[in-house]
């Protein structure tokens, strides 16, 4: 790729009266599925906008400034974030969330030190793809409850609303053009809550009361207090002590996972990559990249947001629009962490029903399934082989199945299951058995080395 391909490079500033436009696009093609994760978490969307904007800057100053990437919350998290709160609470999501961020820290400096060749034998596409695959059909059923179920019973008007919602973001994503053709997600859920606000399904009197309080506001104080509100951040040593919420078992539950949105992370450097036609595995480095995501993660643990990720989406509109520009991507940053306290922007959020949550995430949800199939088809990974039939048939059936695994340490009671579980059989199978020739395939999730085509 040449920079005649470009409307702006990397390191271009955009005009001024472009530039809040530019940003604006940028995150509205990520604020669909950034806002799902804590919708379905529980955890409050202002503080996963903060804490997304927040990781977006920190990622862009480690990466000085050379990768443009934005980074949202992460779906691979969604399961273990449920198991944490259900055992500790927010604080015990945090403190495992930390943990994880901090395995992407001591990744990039094993980078950095000996190069990623080590890296492809303990994550093989056959370990992998397979994860993947358990991550998407395990939310299955908590997208397929949300669509159709109010308080554990079924309702018709819910279920039409999701299939709506559904029906909508399918037809967007196959024939919308040019920026709509980016957004499908999020015009899927604007159609969505059209509907549930005709059939009077929607709770609008939070945003009620947050708009009178900003009309009839009596003074310049006033006002900005009612149009500015202060999030419901989780932070360490404030509200809670990480020391005494820590356990085995938060650790177990949320660290493996990380495994698994490294080796996607690596992916979506090597499709950026090429989208950009700059190699940015060697320069600034794949041990940048990766420990700004762990920043950006951690950054999300310290404010009581979920784990921040690299986005599919990102690329989707740098492809598009050819606007490479870190500066409209540091804009969608700042733009974000302001939403986050604008205090109408959460009372919309939260507002909208589970039924539209719901619709979008059956799509979502069978996206993340297909991605992992994806992997082991673009690798050519031979399942007629007995040694990787046995791998992905493992991992699938002990994650999807919600295997467990209790251990009593000296007292101390460690369990590990479903993904996290899922994921570390995998890597132990494919440790042991011989032939482990045939789980990387050819290869191609961990090409590094080789020149990144720019045609």
């Amino acid at each position: 790729m040449t920079r005649l391909d470009m409307v702006m490079d990397i390191r271009d500033v955009p005009p001024k009266s472009k530039w809040f436009m530019l940003s604006l696009q940028h995150l509205f093609a990520m604020f669909g599925s950034t806002i799902l994760v804590p919708f379905l978490t529980g955890l409050p969307p202002a503080v996963a906008l903060i804490s997304s904007g927040s990781g977006t800057l920190a990622y862009l100053l480690i990466t000085k400034g050379r990768i443009p990437a934005y980074l949202g919350s992460s779906f691979a998290f969604i399961a273990p974030i449920g198991s944490a709160i259900a055992e500790s609470g927010v604080p015990g999501a945090m403190v495992g969330s930390f943990f994880a961020g901090l395995v992407y820290g001591i990744l990039a400096l094993l980078i950095g030190s000996f190069g990623l060749d080590w890296l492809m034998k303990i994550l093989p596409p056959v370990v992998v793809g397979p994860v993947i695959i358990v991550i998407g059909l395990g939310l299955a059923p908590t997208a397929v409850d949300m669509a159709m179920n109010v308080d554990g019973s079924y309702s018709g008007k819910h279920f039409m609303v999701a299939v709506l919602t559904l029906s909508i973001t399918v037809i967007g994503s196959l024939f919308f053009k040019g920026f709509f053709g980016l957004i499908p997600i999020l015009i899927g859920i604007i159609s969505g809550y059209i509907c549930s606000l005709i059939l009077g399904i929607v709770d609008t009197s939070t945003i009620s009361a947050t708009w009178n309080s900003i009309v009839e506001a009596d003074s310049v104080g006033a006002f900005l207090g009612a149009v500015f509100v202060l999030p419901e951040f989780v932070i360490p040593f404030k509200d809670y002590n990480p020391f005494d919420i820590f356990s085995w078992s938060i650790f177990w539950i949320m660290v493996p996972v990380a495994t698994v949105t490294i080796a996607e992370h690596i992916g979506d450097q090597m499709v950026l990559s090429k989208v950009a036609g700059k190699n940015f595995i060697k320069e600034p480095g794949l041990h940048r990249s990766i420990l700004g995501d762990g920043v950006a993660t951690i950054i999300g643990s310290a404010l009581g947001g979920p784990p921040n990720t690299t986005y599919g989406e990102n690329i989707g509109v740098l492809a598009i629009t050819r606007v490479f520009s870190v500066f409209v991507i540091g804009g969608a940053a700042v733009l974000a962490i302001t939403f986050g306290f604008i205090g109408i922007i959460p009372d919309i959020i939260n507002s909208i029903p589970t039924a539209v949550m719901g619709g979008v995430s059956i799509l979502l949800f069978g996206i993340i399934a297909s991605s992992g199939l994806r992997m082991l088809v673009d690798n050519q990974i031979d399942l007629g082989n007995n040694r990787n039939l046995i791998i992905a048939s493992v991992i699938l059936v002990i994650g999807i199945g919600g295997a467990l695994v209790r251990i009593d340490i000296a007292g101390v009671n460690i369990e590990i299951a479903g993904m996290a579980l899922a994921a570390i059989t995998g890597v132990v199978l494919n440790l042991i058995l011989p032939g482990k020739e045939s789980g990387y395939g050819n290869g191609k999730m961990f090409k590094s080395d080789e020149n990144i085509d720019e045609n």
